[in-house]
Formats: structure tokens, sequence, C-alpha cells
């Protein structure tokens, strides 16, 4: 496993991009302001619990025979996840410049429990931040040096992710009726939750970017 300071690193920019308001906690508060909390649930345990395990398994899988078998692989990695990065909280500091909009959340129809899980993974699965967050930049903070299986490290750093998403849209998703009709009456929250968001993925950009690994040096 990485260190304390490697692992407090990671864990800043999970949560950093996971309480940025996007795809899947859009769909958590409208599943609980239109269809009550037990679908907003099930669609946030579709997101996270479901869509891990395809992932987890894809990651471990293709990343770890990937750095296995090439070290510019690595590289290639780290670049693509620096520039992931970089462009998602430039994409953050623009969206937060303009204006919101205002028009209330529709009310949807009910739908099933199979349905809500269904479309959670779906989301969850075609979400590209989900995406490369797990592929291009939780692999910078492996060490294949450390003495543990870089599968078992990236196992393990996924697990947390998905793990801390599933606290994260879980609470949305009990709260999501009083939070939802909240947060909609308060668009400089969300603009100012976006600016802090988009500077502080710019810098981990910058940071992996410059300095050829995400890791501090020891």
């Amino acid at each position: 496993m990485p260190n304390l300071t490697t692992f407090l690193t990671f864990y800043a920019a999970v949560l950093a991009i996971q309480l940025t308001p996007g795809p899947d906690m859009i769909l958590v508060i409208g599943r609980g302001i239109g269809q009550g909390r037990r679908i907003a649930l099930l669609s946030a345990v579709g997101m996270t619990l479901l869509a891990g395990i395809v992932q987890l398994s894809m990651l471990v899988l293709g990343i770890a025979s990937l750095l296995a078998a090439s070290p510019l692989a690595l590289d290639i990695l780290r670049w693509a996840g620096a520039a992931y990065l970089i462009w998602l909280g430039l994409k953050l500091l623009v969206e937060s410049g303009r204006r919101p909009d205002r028009a209330g959340p529709a009310v949807l129809v009910s739908m099933s429990d199979g349905a809500a899980l269904r479309e959670g993974a779906i989301n969850n699965l075609t979400n590209p931040k989900s995406l490369v967050f797990l592929f291009a930049f939780l692999p910078q903070f492996v060490d294949p040096a450390n003495g543990w299986p870089v599968a078992v490290q990236l196992l393990l750093l996924g697990a947390v992710a998905k793990l801390t998403n599933f606290v994260i849209l879980t609470t949305v998703a009990l709260g999501a009726g009083t939070f939802g009709g909240w947060l909609a009456r308060r668009p400089g929250l969300i603009a100012w939750q976006k600016r802090f968001a988009g500077i502080v993925m710019i810098g981990l950009g910058l940071r992996l970017a410059i300095g050829g690994d995400a890791r501090p040096v020891r």
C-alpha cells in the first residue's frame, strides 16, 4: 500500500472529484426528488457497487498486466491522467461562470427496483470522469517497489474510491428531497464548489505532469 502521505493525496483527489456534482450525483438527486429515497438509494448502489465490480475487475486485469509488460505504459498513463485532471479542472472553472438553469427538476414516473439498479450502473459505466479517473489517474499512486503486488494495490485503491463514492451518493440519496430543493435554490454554492474543485484538480494535474509522479518523494 502507499505510505500515509501518498494515500492522503490520493484521497484528497477522490473527494475533490466525487463531491463535485456530476452525472451520477445529479441523477441521484433527480431520483430522490421525483421518485423517493428507495429508488435514489438503489440508483446509488448501481453506480457504485454494481459498476464497481465491473470497473475494478477491468482495472486489476488490464492495468496490472499493462504495467508489468511495459514501463513506458506508466508514463503514458501519467500524461493522460495529468491532461485529464487539468482539462476537468478548467472545465469546472468555465462552468462555474455560467448562469445556472433555474428550471425546476421534472417529476419522474415510477420505476422498478431493477431498473433503478441497472440505470445507475449504466450511468456510471458510461461516465468518462469515472472511467478516466480509475484507469488513468489511480495507477499513479501504485508503487511497484513497496512489496505489495500491483494488482492488490490497484484493487485496494479502487475499492477505497468506490466505497467513498457509495457513502457520498447514499448520503445524498437519503436527503435527496430536502437537499435537492435546497441546492436548487442556491446556484451560487454550486458555482463556488466547482471553482474550488477545479483549482484542486488543476493543481494535482500540474504536479503529476511536472513532478513526473503522483507519489511524493520519500
